[in-house]
């Protein structure tokens, strides 16, 4: 009898639960899929990346989990590629190979002054706020306790979750399962304005509808229209004629420019056709220099020398997430994707047998939730077509127990142990009057994983 295919996918976020559904599901050929993370627990920007008060969206994860109860999925948390597993160990241990890491750091602003202290990337206080392991606990502190003028730069729907998270009231967001700690430095927080910078106008602006209209709905913060958010220009009219989206967006901050002042206790600053030349400071952040610009026909923004500061204690840039390389497979540093056609990995033109990718790391940051499993999907469909040659079958040691000998000296995470820290912060969240309170210390997850209560 032919033993099933060994797939590994690299990653437990929404792509690789996805894919590995695709292929569990499908009944033409055998397969054994080992789920790897280097974190303890499952489902990536799922529960490290979605804003914690967007709770239909992160409920997805209850979907997702119901995939590492199939008897062909193996979830193997606390795993690191390139640290406890290289690819070698990889190819002796599997027939196929299938990238599904994301794209989780941040795009920089290229300007002067981005390293001043008080510039920060959104994916660490995304990180931060969501509890993320490898995000200290008073990273953010000294921010949240001096800080009251605070400019975000980025006009999606991570720069609105920020802004959400820095302005809302506590009782908006208590209901939610940030860690503890996370409550305690917002309920304190000094923050009382925070700008919002787009370098282009509003119908180029990348966010939803409904997450921009949030943040009209706040109880403390009022929104206000600073610059240029006319839509009149030959590219926005022409965005707003072919995308209904757009057009509601727009019609969303012109309802908001026609809005009397509420004097809240906190105001959203809405800036259009700015963009970032520089950020000062004699020690930390101090303003930031912006220029006004002009959007062509074409929707492209140019500078034209106007220029203007705006006295800010921080600065978060919000303009996308991009991915970084693994060892021993290629990668496009233009792109910050692993160069592939429509899923199988090529280097020079030509497949790598048995290597795979999908999701952000196959196509960049883009789509939703859901785009990742068609996307999945995609990559599956052709790593079974190859499944049908006869060579494909290369592992050396493709028995379960073989990597699981080799990994002995590892504290893995299984499903029984995320199981473990699943119950473990349901029941921390049910003595606060929570659903849930995310454990954020990898060594209290591990904790967790093995059945000891956390404190």
């Amino acid at each position: 009898m032919t033993r099933p295919i060994r797939v590994a996918i690299i990653g437990s976020g929404p792509s690789g639960i996805y894919a590995a559904d695709a292929l569990a599901a499908q009944e033409d050929v055998a397969v054994s899929v080992d789920i790897i993370d280097r974190l303890p627990s499952p489902f990536g920007l799922v529960r490290y990346g979605v804003a914690p008060d967007h709770l239909s969206i992160r409920s997805v994860r209850d979907t997702l989990d119901k995939v590492l109860d199939l008897a062909n999925v193996r979830f193997i948390g606390n795993v690191e590629v390139g640290r406890d597993l290289s690819l070698p160990d990889l190819r002796r241990f599997y027939d196929a190979i299938l990238l599904t890491y994301g794209a989780s750091r941040d795009r920089s602003l290229g300007i002067p002054g981005e390293d001043l202290t008080g510039s920060i990337a959104a994916t660490d206080f995304v990180n931060w706020y969501t509890g993320h392991p490898d995000t200290p606990p008073d990273a953010f502190a000294e921010f949240l306790s001096t800080a009251t003028q605070v400019a975000i730069i980025g006009v999606g729907n991570v720069a609105v979750d920020v802004t959400r998270i820095l302005v809302k009231a506590p009782g908006e967001i208590e209901h939610t399962d940030m860690p503890q700690h996370v409550f305690d430095a917002l309920r304190a927080s000094t923050v009382t304005d925070v700008h919002i910078i787009g370098r282009r106008g509003p119908a180029q602006a990348t966010w939803t509808t409904k997450e921009l209209r949030e943040l009209g709905e706040l109880e403390e913060a009022e929104v206000i229209i600073e610059s240029d958010a006319d839509a009149s220009d030959a590219a926005s009219q022409s965005a707003m004629a072919t995308g209904k989206v757009v057009a509601r967006n727009v019609a969303v901050i012109e309802e908001w420019s026609q809005r009397p002042p509420r004097d809240a206790r906190r105001r959203i600053h809405l800036h259009f056709r700015r963009r970032p030349r520089e950020i000062s400071g004699d020690v930390g952040v101090e303003q930031i220099t912006l220029e006004r610009t002009q959007i062509d026909e074409d929707g492209r923004a140019h500078g034209t020398g106007d220029l203007s500061t705006l006295a800010v204690d921080a600065v978060i840039r919000s303009v996308g997430y991009r991915g970084t390389p693994v060892d021993g497979i290629p990668f496009d540093d233009t792109r910050n994707v692993i160069p592939n056609a429509e899923g199988r990995v090529i280097d020079g033109g030509s497949p790598i047998p048995g290597v795979y990718v999908a999701g952000w790391i196959k196509r960049g940051p883009t789509g939703i939730i859901g785009t990742n499993k068609k996307d999945a999907v995609q990559t599956v469909g052709h790593l079974l077509t190859d499944a049908a040659d006869a060579n494909f079958r290369t592992a050396a040691q493709p028995e379960e127990s073989a990597v699981d000998a080799f990994l002995a000296s590892v504290t893995v995470v299984d499903v029984p142990g995320w199981r473990r820290i699943d119950s473990a912060e349901r029941a921390l969240g049910a003595t606060r009057g929570r659903d849930r309170t995310t454990l954020h210390d990898r060594a209290q997850l591990l904790d967790a994983a093995s059945g000891v209560t956390p404190d």
